[in-house]
């Protein structure tokens, strides 16, 4: 009996868990919105070949799982193939998509 207890406790808690970890995962989603007009911060950078402002850095690092979607796109592709620089400074490495 004292057994049977013991697992079902260890149960319970393994499930509580697994939600932990979906719920961040979901939060973690959602906090990374594909929204390309955060980087005009990066525009200068990009265009004059300044040092990259921190603000650009975070953002860019934030939305590292977006830029294979910028750079395929017509409108902002252009951009991005020609910053290279920028994410060098961030240190973030260039997409290969």
């Amino acid at each position: 009996m004292k057994f049977t207890g013991a697992i079902c406790i260890a149960l319970v808690i393994v499930l509580v868990s697994s939600l932990d970890l979906t719920s961040a995962a979901v939060e973690e989603e959602i906090k990374v919105a594909c929204v390309v007009t955060e980087l005009i911060p990066c525009l200068e950078s990009s265009i004059i070949g300044v040092h990259p402002y921190p603000e650009c850095c975070v953002t860019l690092k934030a939305q590292q799982s977006c830029l294979c979607g910028y750079i395929q796109n017509p409108v902002y592709g252009g951009f991005f193939k020609n910053a290279h620089s920028v994410f060098t400074g961030c240190g973030v490495p260039y997409p290969t998509c």
